[in-house]
């Protein structure tokens, strides 16, 4: 169950079994002490209708499993700050008897304690499941924790393996220059080789003409 509703729940059955206090203590008051309890309940009412009011918006977000149950819990809610609005509308009544008002207060005090069990035993019940939230709040938690260890793992590994790769691109780059440097080496051979060709072949060249000037000499004397 979301805290939200939970929270919601334990402010409303409080505000409840205030107000059925209220309302039972301010029957049996007259005058002005009596408008200001009633002005007061008043106030709670409309405090407990914004409560209903959040908790069936928070029901209704809920997968439908869920918020069938809330919602059967919620009208139970419901049907209970009815009967204090209609208590309310008893005690302000100005044309009861006083037999009506002694009535109504028996029967108030009935009710208010008979509320006030059915708050407690709600109260009992949100306190077990706040506390059942709570421990699941722990375990969450402490799983979070063992994630965040696991990831902080992570990342020293892949810290590691990028100092690996930037180690191995720094030698990449050095093998680079050095292939680079024997390609130069191995250019300025191939132009030696080739000029070394062409200065043999001069070479050649002139002696096989010496040789055809002095044969040409000896035959024609």
């Amino acid at each position: 169950m979301s805290p939200v509703f939970e929270g919601y729940e334990r402010q409303y059955c409080e505000l409840s079994a205030n107000l059925s206090r209220k309302c039972t203590s301010t029957s049996v008051l007259d005058g002005e002490l009596k408008k200001q309890k009633l002005s007061e309940i008043k106030e709670g009412l409309d405090e407990a209708d914004t409560l209903i009011r959040k908790m069936d918006l928070e029901a209704r977000s809920f997968q439908p499993n869920i918020k069938a149950a809330l919602l059967a819990k919620l009208r139970e809610y419901k049907t209970d700050l009815n009967n204090l609005k209609n208590e309310v509308k008893r005690i302000t009544s100005v044309n009861a008897n006083q037999a009506a008002r002694d009535d109504l207060l028996e029967s108030g005090m009935a009710d208010a304690m008979t509320v006030s069990a059915n708050q407690r035993g709600r109260l009992l019940i949100s306190t077990e499941r706040l506390t059942q939230s709570t421990e699941r709040i722990k375990e969450s938690r402490r799983t979070m924790l063992e994630t965040e260890e696991l990831g902080v793992s992570i990342l020293q590994d892949l810290n590691q393996q990028r100092q690996a790769l930037l180690h191995a691109h720094s030698t990449l780059n050095s093998v680079d220059d050095n292939i680079d440097r024997s390609k130069k080496i191995l250019t300025s051979i191939s132009r030696r080789m080739n000029r070394n060709k062409w200065i043999i072949g001069s070479i050649i060249a002139a002696l096989v003409l010496a040789i055809l000037v002095i044969l040409y000499f000896k035959l024609t004397r």
